[in-house]
Parts: C-alpha cells; structure tokens; sequence
C-alpha cells in the first residue's frame, strides 16, 4: 500500500520500505512521512529556508514539509537570505534552486512549481528502468538540483536513495563521479549520467564493466530535454526540441524545448529565455549526431574566439578527454593581442604522464583553432553540481595562481598564427 501522506505527491513506498538511507542512518517510507507531518516551520507564509548544510535526510524532510504546507522551498539558501531571495519569486513558484553554473557571476535561483518535476517523473523511471525494488545511489549533495530530483524520484517510484554504492542497483552521477567510480571496485550495474558531455573514453570503459548507461541532457531552468544512450541522444519524453541558427551562417545551432518540466523563470541573473510559442532555450548549442539524434556541444556563452575562429570550450574538453593520460579536462579563454583569445588548457594527468606527452599528441590530434596554446597540469574545479567552474578556472589563471604554465604556439597552418616551438616549458601543479 502506497502512502502519499504529505500531501506532494513524492512519498509513494509502503510504510515499512526503507526511503532514505544516508551518513548510516536508514529511514522508513512510514517514518519519513510522519517527520513531514510533525515538522514546524518558521512563522507566516514566506518562503523556507532548505540550507546546504544540513543533513541529507533533515533537508528532504524540510522540503517536503514546504511543499506540504503550501510553502516555496528554497533549495541551497539559508535562513539569513530568505528575505532577499523571495523578493522577486515568480508567482506560483513552489521550488527554489540555487544554481552558480559553470562561468562564474552571481548565485541564481531557479524558480518552478513541484507539477513541473512530478511530470518527468513517470517519463525518467520508464527510460532509465527504475522501480521500486531499487536501491538508487545519488552521488551529489542534495542542494544540487539533480542530485535533489534523483533523490525525490526514488521516493516516487517506492525505491531507496542512499548515498552508498555498496548494495546500488543504479547511479545517478556526473561523467567525473562516473570515472571515479570505474576507476574504483563499487559500480552500480546502472548508472544514470547528466551535468556534463559524456566523452566516448569514458562511455567506453563503462561499456567494458558491463554497466549499462543512460545519459540525458538538461539544465537546471529547463529540466529533462534529451535522452539515450550510446552518445545519441533525442527528445526526452514529452518534449519538442527545435535546433535553430542564432545566424544564417552558424554551423552550430541553439538548442530550444516546450514541454510541462520548464521552470517559471530566473531570479537574480539571466539565463532562461523564451518565445511566444512557448519554447524556451539556456543557450546550449547543438548539432546533428548519429541516427537523426543529437550531439550537445556545450553553452553558446563559453565559445572561445581565437585567430577568427570560434571553438566551443566543451568540445575542446571532450577532445582533450580522448587523449591518453588525461583523466580530466578545462578549456578556457584568456585575452592575447594577437589572437584576440588564446586558448588555454588545464588538465589532469594520470601517474607518470607528462604534460609536454599531452601537449604533442593534442598537436597531431587536434585542429589548428581547437589546439590549445597555453597549458596547465592542476586540479580542474568544479561547481557542485560537477560542471568546469570556467569561471573560477579564468580568475586563478590570471591571478596567477597555477603558474607560468607550458606556452606553446603550435603549429603552422594556412590563414593562422604558430609554427615555432615551445617558448616556456614550466608545468604547475602536477599530476594528480
């Protein structure tokens, strides 16, 4: 018998499964859904506070006790900001996530009501196989928003969400959680992979374990907007895509969705634009991939302009990922004067690899404007939610932080700067 005592439509095991098991601590279906009842919160109407330092357990419950007393939930804010974040909430708005994405500026939130996740939640468990005889490893802490959704979907279809791969049947995780854990002995025989393009090495090695893969493609202000596997992606169930050219010269075009799941709006920052047919687009670009799919080459507003050629910084990433050695890659821009933008490359390294060996084989594997000039061996940092802080990765680089770097101009091509050798040879940071 399923329970939907709370009153959101999220609670749907029966009273004794377990719901949550986090940090050691199981929870049952029964239990969690009297925690929602007896929770109090603050005084009035205004928005709650669903902070990102508590417990995984201890936010699930405030969230769903909100949406249970007709409260928006702000995901990621703390007590301190609810005032000033509320101010502007669209009307109607149930659910609040704070998002930074991947180039830095200020803190947004991504404002929608609780119908808009509840209508993916039938489509996702039908493409990605997930019942309620699941035990669901979510992989990211839960102010994020897919780590959150993957967790309120496997309370939806009666599973377990747990922060354990021991016991998983299936993973929700970024293409860095994904390496991670391939590279360790606890893999899911599942795993569903989002925030970040999937490189071809990677879904490989996945494919050697056996574990079968689900990718989609979303943001944060749009939901699910692709899915499948194999690299080839198309609609998401109940979605119209349409790929248009920002200008009738563009290879590349933009990326826009209709469907039930698109958030309201976006408070404190741009981000989400629409039409007056209902479309709405973050500004991904895409092309046409295998099969009449689609291939997403990352956000229209990280392309890199150098010698008058514009490259996506996620496509250099993936290229980047394809060579041997690189277990982790950054693509940056940086200001030249000759070049307008010189491409800059930051990339972790496997044991006993050397940067010059990346730096060699991306000259022979590369085009001449993907081809980075500038080189770093460092940590790549991520937002929490697993994306290239780019933003971060630009103001360390012209902060100096990782250090002079391994500058190299190339090689020489018809129409385009380089031809020489290397003028700097000094690699910061190291293998990690």
């Amino acid at each position: 018998m399923s329970i939907r005592h709370d009153g959101s439509g999220w609670l749907n095991g029966p009273p004794h499964a377990t719901a949550l098991s986090f940090g050691g601590v199981d929870v049952r279906y029964g239990e969690l859904s009297a925690a929602v009842a007896a929770t109090s919160l603050p005084h009035g109407d205004r928005p709650v506070a669903c902070p990102p330092d508590v417990d995984a357990v201890t936010l699930v419950t405030r969230v769903l006790a909100a949406l249970a007393q007709g409260r928006p939930a702000l995901i990621g804010v703390g007590e301190e900001d609810v005032d000033a974040a509320a101010s502007d909430l669209p009307a109607g708005t149930e659910l609040a996530l704070l998002t930074s994405g991947s180039s830095g500026g200020r803190p947004r939130l991504v404002a929608r009501t609780n119908r808009s996740w509840l209508a993916s939640a039938g489509p996702l468990a039908g493409v990605a196989g997930i019942t309620s005889a699941d035990r669901v490893a979510v992989t990211g802490p839960l102010h994020v928003s897919m780590h959150l959704y993957a967790t309120l979907h496997a309370l939806w279809a009666g599973a377990t969400a747990t922060d354990e791969l021991d016991g998983a049947t299936i993973a929700h995780a970024t293409p860095t959680r994904l390496a991670r854990m391939l590279d360790g002995d606890r893999c899911p025989p599942s795993a569903v992979v989002a925030g970040a393009v999937l490189s071809p090495g990677l879904r490989a090695r996945a494919h050697e374990r056996g574990i079968r893969l689900v990718e989609y493609y979303g943001a944060a202000e749009l939901s699910f907007v692709l899915a499948g596997s194999d690299g080839g992606l198309r609609a998401f169930p109940g979605v119209e895509v349409e790929a248009r050219r920002r200008h009738a010269t563009d290879a590349a075009r933009e990326l826009w969705a209709r469907s039930p799941y698109l958030a309201l709006g976006v408070v404190g920052g741009a981000g989400l634009r629409r039409d007056d047919r209902g479309f709405a687009t973050v500004g991904d670009l895409v092309e046409p991939g295998p099969d009449g799919g689609w291939h997403v080459l990352g956000r229209g507003d990280s392309a890199i302009t150098t010698a008058g050629a514009t490259v996506l910084a996620e496509h250099v990433e993936e290229r980047l990922l394809g060579l041997p050695g690189v277990l982790a890659a950054a693509a940056v821009g940086e200001p030249h004067e000759l070049l307008g933008q010189r491409l800059v490359a930051v990339v972790e390294l496997d044991e006993g690899i050397a940067l010059d060996q990346v730096a060699a084989a991306a000259r022979t594997s590369l085009s001449g404007a993907e081809l980075p000039r500038r080189w770093f061996s460092a940590p790549v940092p991520r937002t929490d939610s697993g994306k290239v802080a780019r933003g971060a990765l630009r103001d360390a680089i012209a902060a100096g932080e990782l250090g002079p770097g391994r500058v190299d101009a190339g090689r020489s091509e018809p129409g385009g700067f380089g031809a020489g050798e290397v003028t700097a040879a000094t690699a910061a940071g190291g293998a990690s």
